[in-house]
């Protein structure tokens, strides 16, 4: 099976569009450059520079055959690892910091794909060696990476055709405090922010759930990020791939801006209603720099 070929010059939203989550991968491993490529960005995404939160993230790789599902010849993975101590914020950035991981590899040809509960944890623990330390360590989950096999089973198959199915924006993005009335995402001020939308819309999230809600205010120049579950690690991982896509978008765009948590009295909607039963849970907003 040949080496894939880079994507250097596509489009960031159909970068992010494009990318699947690939369920069959080649014996051959990373070749060096390649690796070395992909772990630069990693040291660079992880950063404490670069996170949200202020507790640190790590994104460990591991050569080794996983015991993972569903994914067939995976045999190179990052495993990512947030403090034992419960932090909303250490989650979050996991899925932000590690989707930044992601799409870069999607740019090299890299084929990856997210794995949450699918995950041995008892597997991944003991490649991890002297790494893991479970008086301090937290696996969050995992994600296979290297190059993407022709060779499909038909189980490979059937889980590809029911993960492509997203929600429509309408679902996603919101301008009212029940979260009840679509945002309007074509017509100005909204329409500058173009495709971003649809980034944010085919972001993975475990079991194709898409738990991320958003509320546009101050007429397109902040953006309140809510999860609609009361999930403590899947549903802020889904958010921080949110994230990453969300800022990504912009940034293409040229749109500049940054995210912070603000205070209640501070959020346009502190009348926050019920999604699907659960109390929405605000995490942090976009706010632009300059409009």
């Amino acid at each position: 099976e040949p080496y894939p070929t880079r994507c250097d010059g596509l489009d960031a939203v159909d970068l992010m569009r494009g990318r699947r989550s690939c369920r069959s991968f080649q014996k051959r491993c990373l070749r060096a450059a390649d690796l070395g490529e992909l772990m630069d960005c990693v040291r660079q995404e992880t950063a404490t520079s670069k996170l949200l939160g202020t507790c640190p993230i790590r994104l460990e790789y591991v050569a080794a055959s996983l015991t993972v599902w569903p994914v067939v010849g995976a045999h190179e993975f990052l495993v990512a690892i947030a403090p034992k101590e419960y932090s909303r914020g250490a989650v979050i950035d996991v899925g932000r910091c590690l989707q930044k991981v992601v799409l870069h590899a999607a740019r090299m040809g890299l084929a990856t794909c997210w794995i949450g509960p699918g995950a041995d944890h008892r597997s991944v623990i003991y490649h991890l060696g002297e790494r893991f330390d479970p008086s301090r360590d937290h696996i969050i989950c995992v994600c296979a990476i290297g190059y993407a096999s022709w060779y499909m089973p038909m189980f490979v198959r059937v889980m590809c055709r029911m993960t492509h199915r997203r929600m429509p924006l309408g679902n996603l993005f919101f301008a009212d405090s029940s979260f009840q009335t679509p945002l309007d995402v074509w017509a100005h001020p909204f329409s500058r922010y173009g495709r971003c939308y649809e980034g944010c819309q085919w972001s993975p999230s475990s079991f194709n759930a898409q738990p991320v809600r958003c509320v546009g205010a101050e007429s397109g120049r902040r953006f309140d990020f809510y999860t609609a579950t009361p999930s403590r690690f899947y549903a802020p991982v889904a958010l921080g791939i949110w994230l990453a896509n969300w800022e990504t978008g912009c940034e293409a765009l040229g749109i500049p801006g940054h995210f912070e948590v603000l205070a209640p009295e501070k959020r346009t909607l502190p009348d926050v209603k019920s999604l699907g039963g659960d109390s929405p849970i605000y995490d942090t907003s976009w706010l632009a720099d300059a409009l």
